[in-house]
């Protein structure tokens, strides 16, 4: 009993080898679907506040197509339904572009409502002193609303991770994926499901910890051990 069981953790290194081809993968469309997710955000939540009346049904109706499209149907739209229209995406460019997009509508009601909260006497005031409303948003607005953002869009990026395993769908080469694959040639499905959680769970944490020394860094009083 002893011996097939370390028989059977010999083979964990192996594992974790093959397994972590997918979690760079992972990480790298993590990253850059967190970044367009709020850039795009950003002027998604710009345009909704915009005076221009095109501008603010633009961004609703972005917001609206992919808030209530679920995730999974975007990327086989962007996969598989613009192959048949002669654009083929690499896998991980359509899994990207999906993600980005549909995390630009999650990140835009953030960033207003982050705007939102700051209070409004402190806009008034700065216009009392004669500020254009460029140099208050930059000054005063924005460094308010990133702080009150960042707890929301660290949670955002956790979720993000773990949806990419939504990915698989779309033969993106990401952890979930890697995982099946391995399943199927080893048939060791609990082993391996295993280490795939413990490695979602430890990139998991990571992003929390990022996040929350960047809520230190942008508030002063909030700078104490966690």
């Amino acid at each position: 009993m002893i011996a097939e069981i370390l028989a059977r953790l010999a083979d964990w290194p192996n594992f974790l080898r093959a397994l972590a081809d997918g979690a760079l993968t992972t990480i790298g469309l993590t990253v850059a679907a967190s970044v367009a997710a709020c850039v795009f955000g950003a002027v998604v939540a710009l345009m909704r506040d915009a005076r221009i009346f095109a501008l603010r049904w633009i961004a609703l109706a972005f917001l609206e197509i992919f808030r209530n499209i679920p995730v999974l149907t975007q990327l086989f739209i962007l996969y598989f339904g613009l192959s048949r229209l002669g654009v083929q995406l690499p896998a991980t460019v359509a899994v990207t572009i999906g993600f980005g997009l549909n995390g630009a509508a999650i990140c835009s009601e953030i960033f207003r409502g982050s705007i939102a909260a700051v209070d409004r006497g402190q806009r008034e005031a700065a216009q009392a002193i004669g500020m254009t409303e460029g140099r208050i948003m930059v000054s005063i607005i924005v460094p308010q609303a990133i702080r009150i953002a960042l707890p929301a869009v660290g949670n955002f990026c956790i979720g993000l991770l773990k949806h990419t395993s939504l990915a698989s769908a779309a033969a993106a080469p990401e952890l979930a994926y890697k995982a099946k694959l391995l399943v199927s040639e080893t048939f060791r499905s609990t082993e391996i499901y295993f280490l795939t959680a413990c490695i979602y769970l430890v990139l998991s944490l990571i992003i929390s910890r990022m996040f929350r020394r960047a809520e230190r860094q942008f508030d002063p009083l909030a700078r104490q051990p966690v």
